[in-house]
Parts: C-alpha cells; sequence; structure tokens
C-alpha cells in the first residue's frame, strides 16, 4: 500500500492530482491515485478512510471540486492527516472548491493548500512524512537549497 493515497472525486480532477502525485514520485515517496466520491460512494469513503492506518497509509490527499466535501469526509473517518486540494471549477474558478475544503468544523482538522495547488500537496505531505524520516528531510532541504540558488540565479540574470 502506498505511504500517501490520493482520492480524487472525479476522474476529471486528474490534472490536479497528478501535479502532486509527480512531486511524491520525485522525493521517492510511494504513492497512489483513486477515484472516490463522498456523495456517490459514501461507504466505500468511509471504509478507505478508516482503515488507510492500518494498511500504512500515512498522509492522505482529498482533491475535489464544486461541493468538495470529500477531505472533511475522510479526516472525519481518520487520525491521519489529510491535505485538501481544491480543485478550479466552472463555477467561481474554485472558490466554491476551497471553502468547501477549508471550512471545517472543530474537531476535524484539513490542511488545505490553493486552488489547483498540487504541487504544494505534494510538498505538504512530503514535510509531514520527513518529521520520522531523515533521508526524506534531506532531499527536502536540498529541493530548498535548489529553489532558493534558482532565485540568486534569476536575480542575477536581470541585472541590469
Amino acid at each position: 500500500m502506498a505511504t500517501v493515497e490520493i482520492i480524487m472525486g472525479s476522474k476529471s480532477d486528474l490534472d490536479t492530482a497528478k501535479a502532486a502525485y509527480d512531486v511524491l514520485v520525485e522525493f521517492g515517496v510511494e504513492a497512489s491515485v483513486r477515484v472516490m466520491s463522498a456523495h456517490r460512494t459514501p461507504t466505500e469513503v468511509t471504509e478507505f478512510a478508516s482503515g488507510a492506518k492500518d494498511r500504512g497509509v500515512k498522509v492522505i490527499i482529498a482533491v475535489a471540486g464544486k461541493a468538495a466535501h470529500l477531505a472533511g469526509f475522510i479526516a472525519a473517518s481518520t487520525t491521519l492527516p489529510v491535505i485538501g486540494l481544491p480543485v478550479k471549477s466552472s463555477f467561481m474558478d474554485g472558490l466554491d472548491s476551497l471553502l468547501s475544503t477549508v471550512m471545517m468544523p472543530s474537531g476535524v482538522p484539513v490542511a488545505t493548500v490553493a486552488v489547483g495547488g498540487g504541487q504544494n500537496a505534494g510538498l505538504l505531505a512530503v514535510q509531514m512524512l520527513a518529521l520520522s524520516d531523515g533521508n526524506l528531510s534531506e532531499k527536502l532541504a536540498l529541493y530548498k537549497q535548489k529553489m532558493r540558488q534558482s532565485v540568486l540565479d534569476s536575480n542575477k540574470e536581470i541585472q541590469l
């Protein structure tokens, strides 16, 4: 079983989910992607979430648009960290998805990244895992150093 499970509410969310998946693969984190709907397959989502920890899952990324209740629905059934990844929808440019994901009741936390923020969802999962994985922590530090150097190099290039 994957260390990070990426759950999409619909297969139309695949492009957004793929950005998170690609980051996880880049860091060597075992990940998988599947479709489950909080509204259309509630029994399966509950079974998935309640058994995830026993299957070795460490972090869940929930990708959903419009009435994006998936992350909160999953968080209600597990003690694992859940990262909500709202999808830009045709309605309100994804603001509806963002609000549905971020506005959780007390006691049901969901870490939420920007609308369409797949890369940050993947990086946040890596940061969570790096707390107990020294090798991953080193990879993350190197990644941040490379980002820093890229900005410094860009600055040199534009000097007039």
